[in-house]
């Protein structure tokens, strides 16, 4: 089996689309998906995108994807990458392309000079967690995640 990472472009949205679904339907939440292939293309690929992603394809079909945004550190005075998705089809996991899709964020964010990158995982996911610690990650357990969305942005934002 030989695989490739490549830059994600507009003609991939629906490819990206279908694994956020699959990735929201791993993690038990796919009626928490909100978007479209419209809604990918415009966000990932329209004018005001901040957004960047990579597909991993298997002998030249798409097997995962990542995708990242850029971050900003005060304290390094630099900026920083976030991997917000990582998913691997489930017929091509064990094959290193999890790892490959990390790898690739991570020479982004060394080329483009970042001080960091961070990600999420459920703790639920072992699988993940043993990748993510076999690279060196670091789980960052004193940092609590906070978020505010829908509804409660709204009436925030408002007053």
């Amino acid at each position: 089996m030989g695989f490739a990472i490549r830059k994600a472009v507009r003609e991939d949205a629906a490819t990206i689309f279908r694994f956020i679904c699959d990735l929201a339907e791993f993690e038990k939440a796919l009626d928490k998906v909100e978007t479209s292939v419209e809604g990918i293309a415009e966000a990932m690929f329209g004018p005001d995108a901040v957004t960047g992603g990579l597909i991993a394809e298997v002998d030249g079909k798409p097997a995962g994807f990542a995708v990242y945004y850029y971050t900003f550190s005060t304290w390094q005075g630099r900026n920083g990458i976030y991997l917000e998705d990582l998913y691997v089809d489930p017929e091509h996991r064990g094959a290193g392309l999890g790892k490959a899709l990390m790898k690739a964020v991570a020479e982004i964010a060394v080329k483009r000079g970042c001080g960091r990158m961070e990600w999420s995982v459920l703790d639920w996911n072992v699988g993940a967690i043993r990748v993510y610690d076999a690279v060196g990650g670091v789980p960052q357990s004193e940092w609590i995640r906070y978020r505010l969305e829908d509804d409660t942005l709204a009436g925030f934002a408002a007053g």
